[in-house]
């Protein structure tokens, strides 16, 4: 009874803003000549005539004609279908509607695409990048002075609170392009970005602020705090000029129960409310299961994730179109190299693909990744371009590859067995029969989700070692999350917040001897680690055999586990011992990769061994580049 109070009482204090369209404005060269932009305006159903279109539509401007205007429930909304013609040329247009003396007016504008995309912007993310993850209220404050909006409906900025927002930004990322050089990143991945205008809500039994960007308010507004439209332009441009590449992170199952188009439907069935706003059952398998009931499936995809964030009805084909494009827009205006696409597994399949296909067909060399925290491997599958037989066919060219990222926190941490430790490393890898291209993967650690690995592994650095060797030269794309580098740790405790913190030296009042993006600033141990990661990001940027080659593996055996990376250029062994004895391995069993080879060179140290001279002892791990 609170909750539909709440929400009363926010739609009755909800004026519709004066005149507002999405998209705001559009390019011509698109390949589709289709665009339908939403009208929100008070009364605005009443303010344009019905029109008699014929099929070949009305022109309304240069190079644009109006084919058909939908009418919904509200009347503060209005769609109008229009078609941008080939020939269209950019500039600012006015479409009127109506006699002269009284005509509803609207603003457009027409660009030009940037001829950019795919040399520097939209380049796409392939096995050739490091992908370096972070929540930017996190990493680095640059500008103090946007910490707090005053129009905002959270205003508090805290960092003693680790539920608040902690004012990182753009400016502050900026500000490390030398670190994450130094580091080998090539591909920043922030988490969402887009305003976030949420008041503090009660997660949990905490009071948390929307700092990590999830729970969207207005799709076209980039977030202030971070640094608004014109800082995110000026951010992807400047990591453009750098080499580097960004991924936007999007949500495509739900919005804060603040946006807009929350607090003013534009149709009873703009939201999915089958199961009013109770949970989804988080059962992936109800998409490939031959057994599956209807009900299941129902409740998985019209199930909201938590109560504030409504679940949006993408089986409605008006919603389904303000997705694609703004997934489009988002990509052209600030050209974006790839999208990582939040809860992937709850929403409508045939949309997932759709949105796909629109970017594929705008942005051929554009990447994109689903998050789907699944429970097999096969489900994992499911979810990307894939080799399994199933009814319904996914085209997203990757996944997260959680299954992965499993199996490598069981190699460190678990003992040796049969699906056990390195075991289950062994039989995750054997299963890629199931992906069409699991280099296409991102493989990862942990992310902003999870326990921290540094604490995972007991803070173990041998450990950790092992985890980065794999990260580095396993099939895929690596991803790194904020901090690891210099060994940040810890475990979530009934809260996300707590694997969350500042990156030490971000703040300008943090102390100069805890700065972690210093070498002065570290520990001894966290510079071995940054070193380390620097060294092995290096190696694989110039590794044909990494980046482009095949693998092989090979069944392990008492806790060695070998597999090699190879083209006909560069060989590359990954050896580890994850046993309690200390092994001189039997180079008979792999010579079908070592023939012709008598010596190996450690990629860290550059020291160069004969092989028969290896031996691991227990929890070493090492990457070497075959040599004659």
């Amino acid at each position: 009874m609170k909750k539909i109070l709440l929400i009363v009482f926010l739609l009755f204090n909800y004026t519709v803003k004066a005149q507002n369209i999405y998209p705001s404005h559009w390019w011509v060269g698109m390949k589709s000549s289709a665009l339908q932009l939403m009208i929100h305006q008070k009364e605005v159903s009443g303010k344009i005539p019905m029109y008699k279109l014929s099929p070949a539509g009305m022109k309304l401007a240069e190079g644009v004609t109006l084919k058909a205007v939908h009418r919904i429930e509200n009347p503060n909304y209005i769609f109008l279908d229009l078609v941008i013609a080939p020939n269209a040329k950019p500039g600012k247009r006015t479409f009127s509607f109506g006699p002269a003396a009284t005509a509803f007016k609207i603003g457009f504008e027409l660009k030009a695409r940037s001829n950019e995309n795919g040399l520097s912007r939209v380049q796409g993310v392939t096995a050739k990048d490091f992908i370096y993850l972070m929540i930017p209220d996190r990493f680095a404050n640059g500008d103090p002075s946007n910490d707090i909006i005053p129009e905002y409906r959270d205003k508090v900025n805290d960092r003693k609170n680790m539920f608040a927002r902690h004012g990182g930004d753009f400016r502050g990322i900026l500000n490390r392009l030398k670190y994450f050089n130094q580091l080998g990143v090539t591909t920043l991945w922030l988490t969402p970005v887009i305003e976030n205008n949420m008041p503090q809500v009660n997660e949990w039994g905490n009071m948390i602020a929307g700092y990590h960007g999830y729970w969207f308010t207005d799709h076209y507004q980039v977030d202030k705090r971070l640094g608004g439209n014109e800082g995110y332009k000026e951010f992807c441009n400047e990591l453009h000029k750098n080499g580097m590449k960004v991924i936007q992170d999007a949500v495509y199952n739900h919005v804060g129960n603040h946006h807009w188009f929350a607090l003013d439907p534009p149709s009873k069935d703009w939201f999915n409310t089958s199961q009013g706003d109770k949970g989804p059952n988080h059962r992936e398998e109800v998409f490939y299961d031959p057994y599956a009931s209807s009900f299941d499936k129902t409740q998985m995809l019209d199930g909201w994730f938590v109560p504030h964030l409504p679940d949006l009805n993408q089986r409605n084909p008006f919603v389904a179109t303000f997705l694609i494009q703004h997934a489009i827009w988002t990509t052209e205006e600030y050209g974006i190299d790839g999208w990582r696409v939040d809860t992937y597994k709850y929403c409508e399949e045939k949309i997932l693909n759709d949105i796909n296909t629109a970017l594929s067909r705008e942005f051929p060399k554009l990447t994109v990744f689903g998050e789907s925290w699944v429970n097999t491997l096969t489900a994992n599958a499911y979810f990307t371009q894939s080799n399994i037989n199933a009814p319904f066919r996914h085209n997203a060219k990757g996944m997260l590859d959680f299954q992965n990222c499993f199996a490598m926190l069981a190699g460190m941490n678990e003992g040796f067995g049969w699906s056990n430790g390195v075991g289950k490393m062994y039989m995750t890898l054997a299963q890629d029969v199931l992906y069409k291209d699991p280099m296409n993967n991102c493989i990862f650690l942990d992310n902003h989700d999870m326990d921290r690995v540094f604490s995972v592994v007991d803070e173990d650095w041998k450990k950790l070692k092992m985890g980065m060797n794999w990260l580095f030269t396993l099939r895929g794309i690596p991803q790194l999350y904020y901090g690891t580098e210099v060994l940040m740790k810890n475990k979530k405790t009934s809260t996300d917040a707590t694997v969350r913190e500042d990156f030490p030296g971000g703040w300008p009042d943090d102390k100069e001897k805890e700065n972690r993006f210093t070498k002065e600033g570290r520990s001894e141990k966290q510079n071995e680690a940054f070193n380390y990661i620097s060294a092995l990001a290096g190696f694989r940027r110039n590794s044909s055999a990494i980046t482009s080659g095949k693998m092989m593996q090979f069944i392990p055996k008492d806790g060695l586990y070998v597999y090699f990376r190879y083209d006909a250029r560069q060989t590359v062994m990954v050896i580890t011992n994850t046993g309690e004895k200390t092994i001189t391995p039997d180079w008979t069993i792999f010579a079908e990769r070592t023939n012709g080879f008598n010596q190996a060179r450690d990629i860290i140290t550059g020291k160069i061994k004969s092989l028969k001279d290896i031996e691991l002892e227990p929890k070493e791990s090492f990457v070497f580049e075959l040599v004659k």
